[in-house]
């Protein structure tokens, strides 16, 4: 038996797969969730097998949940549900612990198929998914592109803020933010004054 919980903020949403599953004799819901922190509460009171999660929500977002989830119940398949289907989004789920990524318009068919899939502990990715652009992301996060200072780095320059700023948020030299900048523009391959602000904010993904 597939023990399933739902975390998702559009209650219309989870009432629908509700509906789908009601008749479904190899899965019962323990339970559904308008934001992470509830999320957590469920898993931790139902231990579900499976966790069928959106990544945009209150109080604590998809990928956070995943990540507490995960740590604290390996065992548990997380199948991500979002209508993202950027890169950046789906490789962060997967990061934090993700068996699958199904998007928000699939057919419901679609989903019970995902569900029992990655309740089987098998990877589901959607069918709109582009895995082989996820695959040339993943293979180049292993060679370890950008330190996590640069990618701290890199966030604030996709906010906007200038080297002085930076260095003052992070509490490191002007000298030091500007040589990370001369360094990620070589590592990028990009040239030019605005190339890494460009990057920066094509890789950014905000809630």
């Amino acid at each position: 038996m597939i023990r399933l919980a739902i975390a998702e903020d559009h209650q219309s949403l989870i009432d629908g797969i509700k509906l789908l599953l009601e008749y479904e004799e190899d899965i019962t819901i323990v339970g559904t969730a308008n934001d992470g922190e509830a999320l957590l509460k469920i898993v931790k009171l139902k231990r579900p097998t499976v966790v069928l999660t959106d990544i945009r929500m209150p109080k604590l977002d998809g990928i956070e949940a995943t990540k507490h989830i995960k740590k604290a119940y390996p065992h548990i398949n997380i199948l991500a549900f979002s209508m993202f289907d950027q890169t950046d989004a789906i490789q962060q789920m997967l990061d934090a612990g993700a068996t699958g990524y199904i998007l928000k318009n699939s057919a419901l068919s679609e989903v019970l198929h995902a569900i029992r899939t990655v309740a089987k502990g098998a990877a589901y990715f959607d069918a709109n998914i582009n895995t082989n652009a996820l695959a040339s992301e993943n293979k180049t996060k292993k060679k370890g592109l950008l330190t996590k200072r640069q990618i701290e780095i890199l966030e604030l320059i996709a906010l906007g803020k200038t080297s002085r700023e930076i260095a003052d948020e992070l509490f490191i030299g002007v000298h030091t933010v500007d040589t990370h900048r001369k360094n990620m523009a070589r590592i990028l391959g990009l040239q030019g004054k605005g190339e890494l602000m460009r990057y920066a904010l094509e890789k950014k993904y905000r809630f």
